[in-house]
């Protein structure tokens, strides 16, 4: 227990019969829970779960039928944890990845009701250019950006990051089932939080590396797909939160600033086309498309700007 609150981990788990032990041995003694989430392994990953439990009598091995993602096991875990009403619920991969020192400092700003939700942020150390392979730092500063829009958290960073602490009464309001199952579950996570007000807040991690972890991310599949993922998250929280729930006029900022700036590109791209087929373009239609691309551009940042000023409070 931390600030007298039960603290929960949830281990996602698949093919991870090697470095799962490590993992488990690495748990501080103050969590008073271990859910092992099995996503169907292929492997001897459960029969080392269930060994550690053996020993362990905080661990407790859920094995799922069928494999649906990194997101489907840590929902199935986060539900176990509401059965049990544990007040703060962390994430930890399985692939011994997650510095252990810093769970506590995820754990106390959600036990104390500072922030409903905490994550790690690998890249505000100076070790994260050095420790992470380059494409993974490309691929989730891209991704971190695109959630940061999407979101409406311009303060939080590393949008990747699994490791992560939230409130028993915050798990409660979110509706778990429609949160994305696969590797985009963090942006997703993201996402659904805002629109219910969350306090969100990151915190410095060590990122590891190199202890003999395999990655199953296909970058060229993955980033395409959470971009995708975000697209709809970011229509869907100006719909949920700035229509539904209360009204607020920088949607109509976005979405006149980029219908204004899609009309100006693809009728500059036109002109750009005709001009070099040898016809002649006026300077009226080079004025409204220089006015298009101008005030779009001018609405989509100024939208940006109230959603940064609606948020700032959730810190």
């Amino acid at each position: 227990m931390i600030e007298g609150k039960r603290v929960a981990v949830v281990v996602p788990a698949y093919d991870e019969e090697q470095l799962l032990p490590a993992t488990l041995a690495s748990i501080p003694p103050f969590v008073d829970r271990v859910y092992v989430v099995d996503d169907a392994s292929r492997d001897g990953t459960v029969p080392r779960a269930r060994e550690v439990a053996g020993r362990d009598p905080r661990v407790d091995v859920v094995v799922r039928e069928r494999n649906g993602g990194v997101g489907a096991a840590i929902v199935t875990g986060y539900k176990r944890a509401i059965e049990e009403r544990v007040d703060v619920t962390c994430v930890m991969a399985a692939d011994n990845q997650m510095d252990p020192d810093d769970l506590e400092h995820l754990v106390t700003p959600v036990a104390r009701g500072e922030v409903d939700y905490a994550k790690a942020n690998r890249l505000v150390t100076g070790q994260a250019w050095q420790l992470i392979p380059r494409s993974r730092y490309l691929g989730n500063a891209v991704l971190s950006l695109l959630t940061k829009i999407a979101s409406g958290y311009w303060h939080v960073a590393d949008s990747q990051s699994g490791y992560t602490a939230v409130s028993l009464a915050m798990l409660e309001q979110i509706d778990l089932d429609n949160l994305y199952a696969r590797y985009g579950f963090p942006n997703d996570m993201l996402v659904h939080l805002n629109v219910w007000n969350a306090r969100v807040r990151d915190v410095p991690s060590r990122p590891i590396y190199g202890v003999g972890e395999r990655s199953g991310i296909r970058l060229r599949k993955v980033v395409p797909a959470i971009s995708w993922l975000l697209c709809k998250g970011f229509w869907w929280r100006l719909w949920q939160k700035y229509v539904i729930r209360d009204f607020h006029p920088l949607v109509f900022f976005y979405v006149l600033g980029i219908l204004m700036s899609l009309i100006g590109l693809g009728l500059g791209i036109a002109e750009i086309v005709l001009r070099a087929l040898g016809n002649q373009i006026t300077a009226a239609t080079v004025v409204l498309v220089a006015l298009l691309i101008i005030f779009g551009s001018q609405f989509t940042l100024f939208a940006m700007w109230f959603d940064l000023e609606s948020n700032k409070e959730l810190r």
